[in-house]
């Protein structure tokens, strides 16, 4: 019997999971999947944690809900990675043989990257929402603040979901609105890109939204650290901005696990052929998920994408033939932009969010690029999709794993 070994059981590796269940069976293969933690968060949940729209029973699950029964779940700590000998160390000191590996070991905060960022105001008047900790920390300090200069940060990319931090602002513009007390706040948004998004056309159409609803932009901001007695963050060319209450996005960083094995990049993220999904250095280690370095955006919606062509891609490995080099960069993502609205932006690699129909050229019903009710009904929707369909490993109908250029309208 042979080994498939899957590390870490947070989106992308619960979805390759139920995946591979269906087609590597047993005696001929073993799956196992390995994490030492009992919840499966809705991260996008995050996001509406602090404004009360969702509560944590909303975006918690435990992780045995979504294991298949074929699958073995392994509640350990991954002590380290041993390549050269296809092998995993366990925290209690026990290793496993694989034959094959998937590390989807995700990304996650480190906020002692930046000076000053974890200090005496952390969680007091400097908050994150990437954590399910500080999103929820940061829950009630909105139901109590009474108004002051919110400043919204982003240290540097690549960060999961990239246009979550924007969500956020609008968000909170709408949120303040409906509390009446808007004009006690002064929203600022402020980036270490050139402008509000990673792609022009998109910065364009988002940019006009942060100027609309009065919350201004503070671009090219390459933030050196936090001083906590003034309650400033400062750039290396010694600019200030103040601020009452700091919601940052700190540095995201790869999982340790990748330092300990020497497997990572700088930010441990782990080397990957962006087409494949394989690893650059070992022929049997596959990444997927914000685990990998590849030049995508780290959402589920990705991960999705990518979870079916490397499920194709670890077929053909077994086989022993040439792997598809298929996967774009797709990326679909809702942007929540408050007062009940959202836009849709689809774009991959060589193609940037343009506007058009979604998923049915000229069709839609979903419109892209474009505020409507109906897009934010989507957001809201994407819950109950993540849980009971993308999980599971379940295609989504007529949306297709690579970007389809059909319905789009490019300049």
């Amino acid at each position: 019997m042979k080994n498939l070994v899957i590390l870490g059981a947070g989106t992308a590796g619960t979805m390759m999971a139920n995946h591979l269940q269906h087609h590597l069976k047993q005696p001929d293969w073993h799956i196992s999947i390995i994490d030492e933690k009992e919840e499966h968060h809705y991260q996008p949940g995050y996001l509406f944690l602090p404004f009360d729209i969702y509560a944590p029973e909303d975006i918690i699950k435990t992780i045995e809900e979504f294991i298949p029964k074929d699958v073995q779940l392994i509640k350990n700590k991954i002590s380290r990675i041993l390549p050269a000998e296809n092998k995993i160390q366990l925290g209690d000191g026990s290793e496993l043989c694989y034959d094959i590996l998937i590390i989807a070991t995700g990304a996650k905060i480190a906020p002692e990257e930046t000076e000053g960022m974890k200090g005496t105001e952390w969680q007091k008047s400097v908050f994150d929402f990437y954590s399910y900790e500080g999103s929820l920390a940061l829950r009630n300090k909105l139901r109590t603040w009474e108004g002051g200069k919110l400043v919204i940060h982003i240290t540097e990319m690549p960060i999961k979901c990239p246009v979550a931090p924007l969500e956020f602002a609008f968000l909170a513009d709408s949120f303040f609105k409906h509390k009446h007390m808007r004009d006690k706040v002064e929203i600022t948004y402020v980036t270490p890109l050139s402008g509000a998004f990673t792609k022009p056309k998109a910065t364009e159409a988002l940019e006009h939204l942060l100027h609309e609803k009065g919350i201004t932009i503070e671009s090219d901001f390459a933030i050196e650290m936090v001083d906590n007695e003034k309650k400033e963050i400062i750039d290396y060319g010694g600019k200030a901005i103040p601020f009452d209450l700091l919601v940052t996005v700190p540095t995201n960083k790869g999982d340790e696990l990748m330092e300990r094995s020497g497997m990572g990049d700088d930010l441990n993220y782990v080397p990957t052929n962006k087409a494949t999904l394989q690893s650059k250095d070992y022929k049997n280690i596959f990444v997927l998920g914000d685990a990998s370095n590849i030049p995508a955006s780290k959402a589920g919606s990705v991960a999705h994408f990518e979870a079916e062509i490397l499920t194709d891609n670890i077929l053909l490995y077994i086989k022993g033939e040439p792997l598809k080099e298929e996967f774009d960069g797709h990326a679909n993502c809702f942007v929540e932009t408050g007062n009940g609205k959202a836009l849709l932006i689809d774009f991959n690699y060589t193609h940037e969010p343009v506007e058009g129909t979604f998923p049915f050229p000229g069709i839609g019903p979903l419109r892209l690029l474009k505020e409507s009710r109906m897009n934010h009904m989507g957001k809201l929707a994407f819950r109950w999709i993540y849980w009971n369909v993308l999980l599971k490993g379940t295609h989504i109908p007529f949306v297709s794993a690579t970007m389809s250029e059909s319905g789009k309208h490019y300049a």
